[in-house]
């Protein structure tokens, strides 16, 4: 029989070839490292997320700044973090490059004040001691203006931190023991501090830079006077025996300045940049002046 006279039932007999689907396999000596891949790009993407715009400060020294370690805080929570610190082309100022937080991107604007927060001891005040251990950070209080890039940042902590208030300035012949931070007091209360002691402009006179804050600014009106309570008054007599005057222990130690303000409801309050005068000491009538004048609630 030839193969052409097979019947149909023999061809059916022929054997078929198995067909095996391959399954794709994962080996699992793979899923560690693609899960920490998996977990560093997350982490990648979240900080970068969180960045902000970049700055440029410039000071004239950058002792104690580390890239990547000195931060950036506002009221004592970090807003950004120092990035580079490098010399200027004409190596006289220190340029502080630093990454603000997304959040925090509204600080960068004209008006913004940076300074480094470096500790400070002294007969006054006692302040910073944390940054013994941590080393320096960089302070800041933000602007209200446009946004802006550079900064110039100042070389020591800003006396006062608030916004509003009065600034004056009292010229005398001798500052005494007046210094920034030096108290101001109204009725024994401090109502404001001392910014900068400097000579004027013609070196004749000293200018005392006064900051009275905002909830007392009212109290200086155009008719104030202003004296020193630096150091101590020491009057002897000879029946009414030894009389020791101090303002304060710290205006002892530090200085101080304090004023009083007449009964005139036609005085207006004065305005920043207003000089006064300074006077060793008070007369009589200016300690009996009892004016009611209305000041801002406590915040």
């Amino acid at each position: 029989m030839s193969d052409s006279e097979k019947t149909p039932e023999a061809a059916e007999e022929l054997p078929k070839a198995k067909v095996k689907r391959r399954r794709w396999s994962f080996p699992v000596i793979w899923v560690v490292p693609v899960l920490a891949a998996i977990v560093a790009a997350y982490l990648v993407y979240d900080r970068v997320r969180e960045f902000g715009p970049k700055i440029t400060i410039k000071f004239k020294d950058g002792s104690g700044l580390k890239t990547g370690q000195t931060p950036v805080k506002y009221r004592g929570v970090q807003i950004g973090e120092v990035t580079a610190v490098e010399l200027s082309e004409d190596q006289q100022h220190v340029l502080v490059k630093a990454r603000l937080r997304r959040s925090a991107s509204s600080t960068a604007r004209e008006g913004a004040v940076f300074w480094i927060v470096r500790p400070e001891v002294g007969l006054s005040n006692v302040a910073a001691l944390g940054t013994v251990i941590t080393g320096p950070e960089i302070g800041v209080l933000p602007g209200t203006g446009e946004a802006r890039s550079e900064f110039v940042g100042l070389e020591s902590s800003p006396v006062a931190l608030e916004r509003g208030g009065l600034k004056i300035v009292l010229r005398s012949s001798r500052p005494g023991s007046l210094r920034p931070s030096s108290p101001v007091y109204y009725r024994g209360v401090e109502v404001g501090t001392v910014q900068d002691v400097q000579l004027s402009a013609d070196a004749a006179m000293v200018d005392i830079h006064v900051f009275i804050k905002q909830r007392y600014a009212n109290l200086v009106r155009s008719g104030s006077k202003f004296w020193n309570v630096s150091g101590v008054d020491l009057n002897v007599g000879l029946f009414r025996g030894v009389e020791l005057k101090v303002e304060s222990l710290r205006s002892l130690v530090a200085g101080g300045i304090t004023f009083a303000t007449p009964n005139d409801p036609k005085a207006k309050p004065a305005k920043n940049g207003t000089v006064f005068p300074l006077y060793d000491q008070p007369k009589k009538e200016w300690l009996n002046w009892t004016p009611k004048i209305p000041i801002q609630p406590e915040r």
